[in-house]
């Protein structure tokens, strides 16, 4: 039998003060991010109490009186709710189902470029749009969809494609294909930096291999790239499921307007309607507590299928 060798304490404590000592700096500066989880995830989940009583702020947890699942009862048999709840369903899974591929066409395709100057350009070009607001990309959508003088209307109309102007943000229709597809084009450059990492993973003796036994270009990204990207793939799907359930307030309220109510209605819009703009903060946390329940339980029965199937899963 092969004895262990123990290191002395003495050595272990010298080993971790020089490196504690060359990399100090990466701790400090994970300290941050750290310390934000920390207070706006972890702490505020006392305040998830709120969603079981008939919260005051004035009285604070102390005053206020507990009600059980009231709340929930009321949210429930809401139509607006319940109006809510759909679209934010119908829309989120039209998200993921329109843009989840969408980054791994875009990493693929960068994957493939050869001219690396054109390729750090490209690049940053994709990724600039998921630095920049909701309220900054929906006043430039609104002035380049204007139906009678918005610059894309006005270049369909010199083309002969069209006769009159298409109302791409004033009719619930059009607007809903417009915010599907402005919420793709601000996502995908993003969304594409973790597949190109995973592909950049990939042993170069495979695609070696492949170029061996004749395969060409589109073979190579079937048969290597693809396979060996599929478990990052799976993992990004299972979070994004876990997000079907919520809606972002301020890409909704910059879109939003009187003639797209229908669709723009959403939960986000809901929560602060009915709660916090009331200073009913009681059903805005019952709301948001069933909201993060169902993307837990779309989570778990998620990993559950994809181990189900073979793959390794998230957790």
């Amino acid at each position: 039998m092969q004895k262990t060798t123990m290191i002395p304490k003495d050595v272990r404590r010298q080993a971790f003060r020089a490196y504690m000592k060359s990399n100090w700096q990466m701790y400090l500066m994970l300290l941050i991010p750290v310390a934000f989880v920390f207070i706006f995830k972890y702490a505020a989940y006392p305040g998830l109490r709120i969603a079981f009583m008939n919260y005051k702020p004035a009285k604070g947890y102390a005053g206020s009186a507990w009600v059980g699942i009231e709340n929930f009862q009321k949210i429930f048999k809401d139509k607006d709710f319940i109006r809510a709840l759909k679209n934010s369903l119908a829309f989120n899974f039209l998200d993921l189902i329109i843009g989840f591929p969408i980054p791994v066409i875009l990493a693929l395709l960068l994957n493939e470029l050869r001219f690396p100057r054109y390729k750090k350009v490209s690049q940053t070009v994709l990724y600039l749009p998921h630095f920049l607001s909701w309220v900054i990309i929906a006043s430039v959508a609104l002035n380049l969809f204007k139906p009678e003088t918005g610059l894309v209307n006005i270049l369909l109309r010199d083309m002969g494609a069209i006769d009159k102007g298409i109302p791409f943000l004033t009719e619930k229709w059009h607007w809903a294909v417009t915010y599907l597809l402005i919420g793709v084009w601000q996502n995908m450059g993003w969304g594409s930096i973790i597949y190109l990492a995973a592909i950049t993973g990939i042993s170069p003796d495979l695609y070696e291999a492949a170029t061996i036994d004749g395969a060409g270009r589109w073979r190579k990204i079937w048969n290597v790239t693809l396979p060996s990207i599929r478990g990052t793939m799976v993992t990004l799907l299972i979070m994004n499921l876990g997000r079907v359930m919520g809606s972002n307030f301020e890409r909704l309220d910059s879109f939003g307007n009187v003639q797209v109510k229908d669709f723009q209605y959403q939960l986000a819009i809901y929560i602060y309607e009915k709660g916090l703009s009331g200073g009913n903060f009681s059903r805005a946390t019952a709301v948001g507590l069933f909201q993060s329940l169902v993307g837990l339980i779309l989570v778990l029965v998620a990993d559950r299928v994809t181990k189900a199937l073979g793959e390794d899963g998230l957790l």
